[in-house]
């Protein structure tokens, strides 16, 4: 299982921008996704996650700015970030929780993260 994500970028406050995760591989299916970021000398949080049948969660800090969606059949979460503050500036990192088929234990996968840079 290989996760990519893209779309990060830089943007001005107020600016929008909507990375992509996408899951490749065989013979798994993807029960829980969600994005996580990491700010230099900050723990990494989370931002927003997703279950398989897109029941959502998001941190306190982006409610009412993010959006995470997800396309099952494509294994593609997105993550639409509007309304963008400098204090959004970090490494997003998306992350999935998987079965491999014939296996009952769930393992977690990781991204290699994309950088969004919001500028005041």
């Amino acid at each position: 299982v290989q996760l990519q994500a893209s779309g990060g970028g830089l943007v001005q406050a107020g600016g929008s921008l909507r990375p992509s995760c996408v899951v490749s591989g065989s013979l798994f299916r993807v029960v829980n996704m969600g994005w996580y970021r990491q700010a230099p000398g900050k723990q990494r949080e989370l931002v927003a996650g997703i279950t398989r049948d897109s029941i959502t969660n998001y941190a306190d800090s982006v409610k009412g700015r993010f959006t995470v969606v997800r396309d099952n059949a494509k294994n593609t979460m997105f993550l639409q970030m509007n309304s963008l503050k400098p204090e959004d500036t970090a490494v997003y990192y998306c992350k999935i929780e998987a079965q491999r088929v014939g296996v009952v234990r769930v393992s977690e996968y990781w991204g290699q993260g994309t950088q969004v840079t919001v500028s005041s």
